[in-house]
C-alpha cells in the first residue's frame, strides 16, 4: 500500500501549524497553562510567541515544518513499502 505523500505532508502541516496558533492563544489567556510550551518551541520557531501575531508566525513556520517532514516520512515510506 502506498501513502499519498502530498496528502500526507498537508495533513501533518496542518494540524500541526494549527495546534501551535491554539497553544499561542492559550498561552496568551492563561500563561501559567501552555507558557512553558511556548518557549520551549518558540527557541526552535522565531518569533513564536503567546501573542496572536506570534502564534500566527509560529503557526506558518510549524507548517512548512511538519509538511516537510510529512514529505520526507511519506517518501521514506512508500520507498521501504515496496
Amino acid at each position: 500500500m502506498k501513502l499519498d505523500v502530498k496528502a500526507l505532508a498537508l495533513s501533518l502541516g496542518m494540524l500541526w501549524g494549527a495546534s501551535l496558533i491554539i497553544m499561542g492563544i492559550i498561552a496568551m489567556i492563561a500563561p501559567d497553562y501552555a507558557d512553558n510550551f511556548v518557549k520551549a518551541v518558540g527557541s526552535k520557531y522565531p518569533g513564536y510567541a503567546p501573542t496572536i501575531p506570534g502564534s500566527i508566525i509560529g503557526g506558518i513556520c510549524g507548517f512548512f515544518d511538519a509538511g516537510i517532514g510529512g514529505l520526507i516520512l511519506g517518501w521514506l515510506y512508500n520507498k521501504l513499502a515496496k
